[in-house]
């Protein structure tokens, strides 16, 4: 190979040359989308993210030349471990030029580490976990991505599999317009009115004077409504509360909805706006305009990811997803908003499939989960 040994990440210049890489790749892309700096190192275990507190990690460069040409980072997640009774490793934050043999050096490189830490399987991309940005695009290339999914060259599903990796799991991210409203499927919405009448369910958005419990509401919700899903791992208290911090200043809260039997919170939903409509013009940073340009965009936004909508396990399978959901659609409207997007939505959940598919979404984009033993 031409390229040098790959070699782990070690002090700021290997992780400033780590960082600039996604830079560089994309830098004549059109449909990429700078991420917040800021977060991406948090993510990356570069700076402080409670994910870390439970989780250990290592980054890794090949450089050809003395120019980086490829990275990736090696996570081993403790929680997901205990919680699945595996010993499965995980990759992810992939970035190569279309070069197999910079690709397999990459991951020969994790596997090692890895396997030195005692993991049998490993499993990505993931950014660095399910609760986070995870997938690779495999399909879906021709619209830049909405906020917090991943994009990435579609060359890196061949430099992926060259390297013996199996396809795990498929994410896939639904489109509607507001003009798909006219053939909404009418059992749809007899379900809806026939669930809040049997249940006497009552649905409110986030409220602005309690925003802060009200979105610790949503995430406990999140934590016991996903327990049987694939791959999943509750996310931990330090995690939570980062979390509703990270989401006081991006949602808003009539874009939101939970749904409460008898005052029982049950089921909670929120979109997100796409803020990389104007991420997209930010360079990555929040200072000194950024989040000016944030905060004062929203209303220029037209696309709504409806990131998740959860319901206690008990009322799963009685329709309250629905009503839960059909509370944002009139503000929705209201806001300007003239597309959403449903993601992701796993492969392997066929009751959400099934009804976000009858309700008129179309497919547009597939993330894609990869294993291989070690």
């Amino acid at each position: 190979m031409n390229a040098e040994q790959c070699l782990p990440v070690s002090g700021w210049s290997d992780r400033r040359a780590f960082l600039n890489l996604e830079k560089r790749l994309y830098a004549d892309d059109p449909n990429w989308v700078t991420p917040l700096w800021s977060e991406r190192k948090a993510l990356c275990g570069f700076t402080s993210h409670p994910f870390y507190n439970d989780a250990e990690s290592q980054a890794f460069l090949v450089r050809r030349h003395g120019q980086v040409v490829g990275r990736v980072l090696a996570i081993v997640n403790h929680a997901h471990n205990r919680h699945h009774n595996e010993k499965r490793g995980f990759f992810g934050f992939f970035e190569s030029i279309d070069d197999v043999d910079v690709a397999r050096c990459l991951m020969d490189r994790a596997g090692d580490w890895l396997r030195e830490k005692g993991m049998t399987d490993v499993r990505g991309p993931v950014h660095p976990s399910l609760n986070y940005e995870v997938g690779l695009l495999i399909d879906g290339f021709d619209t830049p991505p909405t906020f917090l999914i991943p994009y990435n060259h579609a060359y890196y599903a061949q430099l992926i599999e060259a390297c013996g990796f199996k396809k795990s799991q498929d994410l896939f991210c639904y489109e509607a317009g507001i003009e798909d409203l006219d053939d909404l499927d009418p059992k749809l919405q007899f379900v809806i009115e026939e669930a809040t009448k049997r249940f006497k369910v009552k649905t409110r958005p986030i409220d602005r004077s309690h925003f802060e419990e009200d979105v610790q509401v949503f995430l406990s919700i999140y934590n016991q409504s996903l327990q049987r899903t694939w791959g999943y791992v509750p996310m931990s208290n330090e995690e939570l509360v980062h979390q509703a911090k990270q989401l006081k200043w991006l949602i808003v809260p009539e874009l939101t909805s939970i749904a409460e039997i008898d005052g029982k919170p049950v089921g909670a939903g929120f979109g997100l706006l796409d803020y990389n409509q104007i991420l997209k013009n930010m360079n990555g940073h929040l200072l000194p305009l950024g989040w000016w340009k944030l905060l004062n965009g929203k209303r220029k936004i037209d696309r709504l990811r409806l990131v998740s909508t959860n319901v206690l396990p008990e009322y799963q399978k009685w329709g309250l997803g629905l009503v839960t959901l059909s509370r944002v659609l009139p503000d929705a409207i209201d806001f300007g908003i003239q597309v959403g997007e449903f993601s992701w939505v796993l492969e392997s959940n066929s009751l959400s499939r099934g009804t976000i598919e009858r309700g008129g979404a179309k497919k547009v984009k597939t993330q894609r989960i990869y294993d291989r033993p070690l």
